[in-house]
Order: structure tokens, then sequence, then C-alpha cells
């Protein structure tokens, strides 16, 4: 493990403001995103007018509550660039979901853009530990995903040296960090246990590599997993969050001196935890869904965006932001279960806590007459005796009875039984139930 703890001086002034300083820059932003949007978005002024507020009705930052939610849908429906509040000429760069559940959702930077991003990226490698002159070796995607570009970007504002691996070929991870010696990975987590398993399988040990910080996000995961992958890597894990429709990655980040949950960057992206029935704004440290509203974002304003994402806001501690929680689940991916809500992190949670047991696993949801069922996979680890297979799949299927109260079907696999993905999040979910 490497502790590269920040002296007061590497810090931004806004890092170390005062909580009236920041709620003022705040407000000042709100109001300027609010107008920018109403005034050159026809979506947001439709929206803001049915809702009968106007930008000027914004006096507090609480007055936020007043204003319509943004939803995925709402990008799909002025598919592709009707959110765009500049002009063409001013849009320098696009980047784009998967579209996998419907028309991508397309989001569009100016340079002024480009630049406040690379530089909120920039603080979030150096929350993590790095520093300029660092070699950092990045795993996202490159392409329309908005994560290869963007961790590239940033870590080359703070003086790193890029290596610009993107997903996939997994031997050829191993190779270029065996013989480039980076010091810090920007990676998903489960991607992360596919190197490692690379590693192990080409005879070496990750955790004797040059490897000593890796940032992982893009999807969620549990602080088990973070144990697994710095005691199989020997590094310090630190968990970085964003989305496209808010920017990409480096909305929050977290500090390696507290790993205590991403330090959200609030001079750049204002949150709120809503009741995901009603809408209500909740006070901090209520679970709920995280919705976010730009402050200083030109080409794509985003106003009281619901991520869907289930977490609480948390206190500032290493800087004078507050954090989130770790995400519990998504209020849109949640599985009902006969009546059980289930997350994918209450199962994954529980596999990791059985040591013999890797830390892969999918979810498979089916049909049954009327009712759904829900068959667990995870893998043996490969010391892990077959002749156990009976009695550690009925553990962990106990286990998943009694912490999350669902009954399921679990089917342990041979070391890497589940299938594996090359490029980006794990598939967790296999939901095989009729559509109609």
């Amino acid at each position: 493990m490497v502790q590269r703890n920040p002296a007061p001086s590497d810090l931004e002034p806004i890092e170390r403001a005062s909580r009236d300083e920041l709620q003022a820059l705040q407000l000042q932003r709100m109001q300027w995103s609010l107008k920018h949007a109403y005034d050159n978005v026809p979506h947001y002024r439709a929206a803001f007018d049915a809702a009968g507020v106007h930008p000027d009705d914004l006096k507090t930052l609480a007055d936020l509550s007043r204003f319509p939610f943004t939803g995925k849908k709402d990008l799909r429906d002025n598919y592709p660039f009707g959110l765009f509040a500049v002009p063409q000429d001013r849009v320098v760069r696009v980047h784009a979901s998967s579209g996998t559940t419907g028309k991508p959702t397309v989001v569009g930077y100016t340079q002024n853009d480009i630049d406040t991003w690379a530089n909120v990226v920039a603080r979030s490698i150096r929350a993590a530990g790095g520093r300029r002159g660092d070699m950092v070796h990045i795993s996202y995607g490159y392409g329309l995903f908005t994560g290869g570009l963007g961790a590239h970007y940033g870590a080359e504002r703070l003086g790193c040296t890029v290596v610009p691996m993107s997903g996939g070929q997994t031997e050829k991870q191993v190779q270029l960090i065996q013989d480039f010696k980076p010091s810090i990975i920007m990676v998903t987590p489960s991607y992360m246990l596919n190197i490692i398993e690379e590693f192990q399988r080409q005879g070496l040990d990750a955790a004797a590599s040059s490897l000593k910080v890796g940032i992982f996000g893009a999807e969620p995961w549990t602080d088990a997993m973070r144990a697994e992958i710095q005691q199989r890597a020997g590094i310090d894990a630190v968990d970085i969050y964003g989305l496209s429709e808010v920017m990409g990655p480096g909305v929050a980040s977290e500090c390696i001196e507290s790993k205590d949950g991403p330090v959200i960057w609030e001079d750049h992206f204002y949150p709120e935890i809503i009741d995901p029935e009603t809408g209500e704004v909740l006070p901090d440290g209520e679970e709920g869904e995280l919705v976010f509203t730009s402050l200083s974002k030109e080409a794509l304003p985003i106003i009281r965006y619901r991520t869907r994402d289930l977490t609480r806001l948390l206190p500032p501690t290493s800087r004078s932001m507050r954090r989130i929680g770790k995400i519990t689940g998504r209020s849109d991916d949640m599985l009902i279960i006969r009546g059980v809500n289930v997350f994918p992190t209450q199962i994954e949670e529980l596999i990791c806590k059985m040591p013999k047991l890797a830390p892969q696993y999918q979810l498979v949801v089916s049909r049954d007459g009327h009712l759904d069922k829900l068959e667990v996979l995870a893998e043996l680890r490969p010391d892990t005796a077959s002749s156990e297979t009976e009695s550690l799949a009925n553990e962990l299927q106990q286990r998943i009875k009694t912490n999350v109260g669902v009954s399921t079907k679990v089917r342990l696999l041979p070391a890497n039984g589940i299938e594996r993905t090359l490029t980006g999040k794990a598939r967790r979910v296999v939901d095989q139930r009729p559509k109609n």
C-alpha cells in the first residue's frame, strides 16, 4: 500500500473552502446554469414553464427543489442534439451511451467543458494519490464511452504519463504492466479482477507488480470487493464516480488518505438526495436517489438529473465538500423477486465473505408461471476442491435467504466458469423474463 497524503499547498483553494464560501459559489453558478438552460434549450423552457418556475425564482440553494427533474427519457426524446445549449460550431466533442435499452443518450462538450472535465479528473487522480510524473495505465474503454478519454485527459492535465491501453487483450494488459511499470491503473473493478486472474494464469504475482493505486469506477462495487482487490493486487483501491449525462468520470472521487466515500466536486456538480417514489428532497445522511445539477456546463446543462443511483450524502472529511456513500443499487435495476427487493451488490457482499468463492457472479432471473425465480451463479476459487461444491452452494443459498430474504437456486461453477467481459462493465444480471 502507498500513502501519498497531500500537503495543504497541494490542494486547490476550493478544496479547503468554508461551507459558506462553497455555497455562495454554488448559488452564483446555479443561477447561471438555470438561466443558461432556460434561455437556450426549448425542453427546459417548456419544463420550467409547465412547473410554474423561472430561473429568477432561485434565491437560495433550497429553491432548486421547485424545479422539475430531468430523466434519461428526456435525453432520448431529444435525441440527438435537442438538449444542447450552444450552437453546433461550439461543440468540440460528443459522447453517447451504448443505447442497449433504447436510443443512446448523447452528450456534448464545449472546449471549456472539456477543460473543466480534465480539471476535475486531474483533481480526482491527485486525491487518489497520483502526482505529476506518475505513469497511469488506462483500461477503461475509449470511444463513445466517456471512461477512457475522460481518464486520459485528466491524467495528462495532472502531468502524468498515460498508457491508453483501453479494454480487452487481457494478456497484453499484464505484459504492458510488467514492461512499462505504471504506478496507477484506472479500470472497472470487475475487469481488474480479470487482470489479476491473468497475472495468476501467467504464474505472476499481481501484488508484486509496479501498481500502487487503482482508481475504480463505472459500476457499483462493495467494500468486500475493495478488500479482495487490495489484498490480491497489493494496491490502494479508491472509488471514482461519474456518469456521462452529468460529465463523465470525475464527478466525485475518493481521497486515498481516508477512503471513506467519493468526494463530490461540489463547485461543479450540485447533489441532492430524493425519495425515489415521491421526489421529496431528503436531508443529508438519509438514503435515497442521487440527483445532480450541473453548475458550469455549457454545451449540455443538466438540471436535477435523476441518476437512479441509491446512496446518501455524507459530511465532509478530507476535503471541504460532501461525500457519497457506497452505491447500494439503482432504483431502476432493482430486482423484485416475489415481493422482495434485491440488489446485485447485496449478493456480491455475501459471496465476497466466503473465502472459497471467487468474487465473480451473475444473477439469472426467469419466470415460472406468474412467479419470478432467481438463480445465482458463482465460481469456486481455483484451489477449492470440487467435492465442496454442494456444501458451499447450500451455504450461500442459506446466507442469501437469511440476509436478503429471498429463496434462490445457487449454482457454483469451476474457476473462470462465468463469462468475462473484455471491455468494461460486468454483466451482473441476465433477465430471461418475458417482456410482455
